[in-house]
């Protein structure tokens, strides 16, 4: 049976079915965790993400409950899954669909000052002033 869209109506319940369960690196890409599939299972493979405590391969299964730690980027992302999507959905949907325990990001105040900078347009340092930066540094 087509809708006025010409879409099958048992095609568009396939896509925002939910599973029972399904995997991990799925259901971080249809949360939009990660931006494709393949970084999904490169951080998966990588060792990034972890399932109740434990390594995750990419095939592992989440369940709803299940906690999800990622880390990696610029802090570390804790979710608990409340619902399993196997498709891609739009941002409001992906945010119902899992529950984000991460602390608050550092205030603006307490994060670290970068300890040399150069005006804009200034060039390239002098072998003087790039001496000085690498005793900055620490080199």
């Amino acid at each position: 049976m087509h809708t006025r869209l010409g879409i099958c109506r048992a095609a568009v319940t396939y896509a925002f079915r939910m599973a029972e369960s399904v995997r991990v690196d799925a259901w971080l890409w249809a949360v939009r965790v990660f931006k494709s599939r393949s970084l999904a299972t490169a951080a998966c493979k990588a060792g990034h993400v972890q399932l109740d405590g434990a390594r995750a391969k990419p095939s592992s299964l989440v369940r709803a409950g299940t906690r999800v730690v990622v880390r990696g980027g610029p802090r570390e992302r804790i979710l608990v899954v409340r619902q399993t999507l196997a498709k891609r959905v739009g941002a409001p949907l992906a945010a119902e669909a899992m529950f984000d325990e991460s602390p608050p990001p550092p205030p603006r105040a307490e994060r670290p000052a970068p300890v040399a900078l150069r005006e804009r347009g200034a060039g390239r340092p002098t072998k003087r002033e790039r001496r000085d930066l690498d005793r900055l540094r620490g080199r």
